[in-house]
């Protein structure tokens, strides 16, 4: 693979992901949605579907890794780091283009959504509204959930290790099931697997704190929220973003050192 096609299809393919798995959790969260509140049955479903088909349509021209994690582990595994820059690269533009995509999808519910004053609070809400005093909180905004992850019990060292435990089990999947035949990146078959874990990972272990498991796919979505003319979105909960980067690259390496002693 040179090194256009792999971040055209980086880009391309996580592009895919997080506009899909992005778009379940704002269906989900957006008041004037039609699928609000459907529950975390449909965001796991939804973000392992979006897995499989951004695996099936990058993964003729980069393999599809669609996330840093697997990126580092096949280094790992082949002790090749030639091309990690570049998938990183396309990895993180194409999360920033999805969840861009995502806001413009929903752009009348997101203004509905932040407007509404049981959902931010102001003159008129009922002080009682947890949403409302969700909304006040320093750290996340009301629709960060939308685009990047957090913890519901701020836990440092536990948010970490579960970060870390979901991504030995997402990369030992790919690296035992799910690589074509060339072991640079995802199969045909191996994207259907891959997509059955996350939605597994999700049911779970996504409970704590909503599963990242991939570095690209929470904070380039984080930063368009942080960039986005959104109303009364609140923070971007900087003081947690650097757990779901460096959990699933801690948990890659596990994985992959797992992987070359027990498997290779």
């Amino acid at each position: 693979m040179s090194s256009s096609d792999i971040f055209i299809g980086e880009t391309i393919g996580t592009a895919i992901l997080i506009l899909l798995g992005g778009g379940v959790c704002a269906a989900v969260t957006l008041k004037a949605s039609k699928a609000r509140n459907a529950g975390w049955l449909a965001i796991a479903f939804g973000w392992g579907f979006a897995v499989m088909t951004a695996v099936y349509i990058s993964g003729p021209l980069s393999g599809a890794h669609l996330n840093p994690a697997v990126t580092v582990a096949l280094a790992i595994k082949d002790s090749d780091w030639s091309n990690v820059p570049t998938y990183f690269a396309g990895q993180l533009l194409g999360a920033v283009i999805g969840a861009a995509l995502v806001w413009v999808a929903y752009y009348g519910q997101f203004q509905a959504h932040l407007t509404d004053k049981e959902i931010v609070g102001g003159p008129g809400a009922q002080a009682t509204s947890a949403k409302a005093v969700e909304a006040r909180e320093k750290g996340a905004g009301p629709v960060l959930g939308i685009f990047s992850t957090g913890p519901e019990i701020r836990n440092v060292a536990q948010n970490l290790a579960t970060e870390i435990i979901g991504t030995v089990v997402l990369i030992l999947a790919v690296l035992t099931q799910g690589l074509n035949d060339k072991g640079n990146g995802l199969g045909v078959l191996g994207g259907l697997i891959t997509a059955l874990v996350v939605v597994s990972i999700g049911l779970s272990l996504g409970g704590p704190t909503g599963y990242a498991i991939n570095p690209a796919r929470d904070l380039g979505p984080r930063i368009v929220h942080a960039l986005l003319p959104l109303p009364n979105k609140g923070g971007s909960d900087w003081s947690y973003a650097w757990i779901p980067v460096v959990g699933p690259l801690i948990g890659a390496a596990i994985a992959a050192g797992i992987y070359n002693v027990a498997f290779a």
